[in-house]
Parts: C-alpha cells; sequence; structure tokens
C-alpha cells in the first residue's frame, strides 16, 4: 500500500488525484496539504505535488529533505528547471516524477510531434487551457517545444520570421507557442507543422478531467520504484 500526502489538495488536480487514488486498492491519501498552508507530509512513504509554478520547487525540495519520492503534476518545470533538479537530487536516491501531462493521448501526441520535427522547418503549437490556469505557456506545450527543439539539434532551429512582433507567441527552443486562456475549455494543444504544398497538424482534446486518471494510477503505481529525476510518462510506458 502506498501512503500519499497530497500538496494541493483543494485545487482541480488535488481534488481528482484524491479521487483517483481511493479508487485504487494499492494507494491511499493520507495527508492533505493545502498550496499556501507548512509543509508537512505525516506519515506519508510518498508526495504528490500539484500545487502552483512558484510554490512547486519548495515542494519537491522538502520532499528531498525527508527522503521521499515526489509525483509532480504542476506546470512551470521547463528544461533549466530540470537541469538544476537533477544537479540537486543526484542520480540515486528518492525519485522526483515530473509530469507535464497525465494524459496518455497528450504523450503520444507529443512523441508524434518529436519524430515530425525534423522533416518540417516552420513549427508552431497553439495550446488552450481554462480561464483559470495559472500559467502560460502551458508545462505540455513547453515539454512538447523542447522535445521538438531536441529531436532538431543537428538541422538547427525552427523557421519562426518576426519574432519581434508582440503576436507572434513565446519562443520556447525556437519554437513559437500561442497559448489560448477560454471560459469553455479544459485543455487543447495543436502542433503545426508547415511545408510547401502542405501542413501536418498534430491535434490533442482533453474533454474531461477523466482523461487523466490513467496517467495519475500509472505514475503512483511507478513513483515507489523509481530513482533520480524522471520526465514524463513516456518512460514508464511499455512497448
Amino acid at each position: 500500500m502506498i501512503r500519499l500526502a497530497v500538496v494541493g489538495a483543494r485545487g482541480r488536480m488535488g481534488r481528482l488525484v484524491e479521487e483517483v487514488v481511493a479508487a485504487m486498492p494499492d494507494a491511499e491519501v493520507v495527508h492533505r496539504v493545502g498550496s499556501g498552508d507548512p509543509l508537512a507530509f505525516g506519515e506519508a512513504d510518498a508526495v504528490v505535488d500539484v500545487t502552483l509554478p512558484q510554490v512547486s520547487p519548495d515542494v519537491v525540495r522538502a520532499a528531498g529533505r525527508a527522503s521521499l519520492p515526489v509525483l509532480v503534476g504542476t506546470s512551470g518545470w521547463s528544461a533549466d528547471r530540470l537541469d538544476a533538479l537533477r544537479a540537486e537530487r543526484g542520480e540515486g536516491g528518492p525519485a522526483a516524477l515530473v509530469v507535464p501531462n497525465f494524459s496518455l493521448g497528450a504523450v503520444l501526441a507529443a512523441r508524434f510531434a518529436e519524430q515530425a520535427a525534423t522533416w518540417f522547418d516552420s513549427i508552431e503549437i497553439v495550446e488552450a487551457h481554462h480561464a483559470g490556469k495559472a500559467d502560460s505557456p502551458s508545462g505540455t506545450a513547453v515539454a512538447t517545444a523542447e522535445r521538438i527543439a531536441a529531436a532538431r539539434s543537428g538541422v538547427g532551429p525552427v523557421a519562426a520570421p518576426h519574432t519581434d512582433q508582440r503576436a507572434r507567441g513565446q519562443q520556447v527552443g525556437s519554437v513559437p507557442v500561442h497559448s489560448l486562456r477560454l471560459d469553455g475549455v479544459l485543455a487543447a494543444q495543436d502542433v503545426h507543422f508547415g511545408a510547401p504544398g502542405e501542413v501536418l497538424t498534430i491535434t490533442h482534446r482533453t474533454q474531461s478531467r477523466e482523461a487523466y486518471a490513467a496517467g495519475v494510477r500509472l505514475a503512483v503505481r511507478a513513483l515507489p520504484g523509481l530513482t533520480g529525476v524522471v520526465v514524463g510518462l513516456e518512460p514508464l510506458l511499455t512497448p
């Protein structure tokens, strides 16, 4: 039985994690902490961080000091922040599993975008989330852009004209990323690839938070057996 402390328990993702874990025979939530509460993990064996980008690093450090593995479901973990976390945590010891998106469909869409990245020089990302999302661009969009940039390391940055214009989006790994925050939207991402005579679009839509349940279960069950810093659900998926 995996005993979890959920930090950010009163938020949307915190409530979802508790619902998912309540239906798992091999896990339970034994401690709940709000995003602004003093950090304490009770009798937990592992920590789930679903707080805010500015709070998340403190939660991860506190879990490390307590020698507890931590599942990070909070946005804001860019490549630079992950590199700092790797340097801080090292290779061994309790894991920090950082999951930009718990949707298995979103994980696969990012993989497909990475595969397409070297075949198109013109690439842009448009992501949309609910109006209450605290950060932009989303963690999923940042992770997707960084994967595209890594895949293109041998061919150079994407073609992104007029980057001096504010409406051209934030550059992440040279990829323009455009963020929409709208009522009536849960989560969506389109990665557009352009070439002479054609456009390829990889689209993922999250219709309900139920889409995250399988990924939460997968991550919770895998967490005790991991070490070091692990990013995304993809390393946990069997071929």
